[in-house]
């Protein structure tokens, strides 16, 4: 994402291959990195997009650049399908691993043969079968971190109600269930697989919510958290019947969810710098999707007021605010 202006992508030129990204640290202190593997290994994959999403792609890479405390090779991948010259360039660079970052990124990591290890980032979920050979670092908060910070925020919640589409979030909410369990919540999950029949959960689940009591959850999930419909609806809701809402994104918030957890980007790119240097070190990949464990808060205390929730007593501390003053 921090290409210069006018810079080409792969699916343009062989020869824009070689343009590399150079990117300031962010201010901070970095993890301490064994010796081994450093920044030269690496190479960073990311999709030649405009803003806003350019500038997150630019703070991941600078985390993953403070983590192995140097420059790596950035490269901006373009729409259209990427060819062999892309592999023949990391060999040609001695690169040996590969952070693949968005969807772009992902699907030019796949295309390339797999010797060397690859973490992939910045996308919501990977399809099971592409994610059987990835470490996936998933944006999709992590439900233990969620329900830990519902706990604080809202004292006497005792559940959690959640509408999803079990073809993009089956393994999330093997995540949550474990998640509510530990923090004395009862997980109420109801399967939806189309808008209607994600309409009809909410419309069976929604009159039950209890004020103080319960709440809602809305996942990263683009089937049942449909932002024309469900959206409205369960926020009127939850103003008229005074439960919470909690989301996977901070849009939700301004619009009057109570909080939402999003992405602390240069520190999901120390994450990321941190786990392929360890899959260059080490003899085994690790595997998988992980949820977003670096995570700021973004909260609404004109909901919260109306909840009688006290967020301005400097109790609690946000990232950010809603409404903005």
């Amino acid at each position: 994402m921090t290409a210069a202006s006018g810079k080409r992508t792969f699916s343009q030129s062989r020869r824009t291959i070689v343009k590399v990204l150079a990117l300031a640290p962010v201010a901070g202190p970095a993890a301490v990195v064994a010796a081994g593997p450093d920044a030269s290994a690496i190479a960073v994959l990311y999709p030649d997009i405009g803003e806003p999403y350019r500038s997150v792609f630019t703070k991941i890479i600078e985390g993953v650049e403070q983590q192995a405390k140097g420059k790596v090779a950035s490269f901006a991948i373009g729409n259209a399908a990427v060819g062999p010259d892309l592999g023949a360039e990391l060999r040609r660079r001695d690169l040996r691993a590969v952070i693949a970052l968005g969807r772009n990124g992902l699907k030019a990591a796949a295309a390339l043969e797999r010797t060397m290890p690859v973490v992939a980032g910045g996308v919501l979920s990977v399809p099971e079968a592409e994610a059987r050979d990835l470490l996936v670092h998933s944006l999709t908060p992590d439900p233990a971190l969620l329900f830990a910070r519902l706990r604080t925020l809202v004292p006497g919640v005792r559940r959690v109600a959640v509408v999803y589409d079990p073809r993009q979030n089956a393994w999330l909410m093997k995540l949550a269930r474990e998640a509510a369990r530990a923090q004395g919540l009862e997980l109420l999950a109801a399967e939806a697989e189309d808008l209607k029949s994600a309409l009809r959960a909410y419309q069976a689940a929604l009159p039950g919510l209890e004020s103080r009591r319960d709440a809602l959850w809305l996942p990263h999930d683009s089937v049942t958290v449909d932002e024309s419909a469900v959206l409205p609806l369960v926020l009127q809701e939850a103003w008229d019947r005074s439960f919470s809402v909690l989301s996977s994104s901070v849009a939700h918030v301004r619009r009057g969810a109570l909080f939402s957890l999003y992405p602390d980007n240069a520190a999901l790119g120390r994450r990321l710098g941190a786990a392929t240097l360890a899959a260059l070190s080490a003899n085994t990949r690790p595997v998988g999707v992980q949820p977003l464990k670096d995570v700021l808060i973004a909260a609404n205390v004109r909901t919260a007021n109306h909840l009688g929730l006290n967020f301005a007593s400097g109790q609690f501390a946000f990232d950010m605010v809603f409404p903005e003053s």
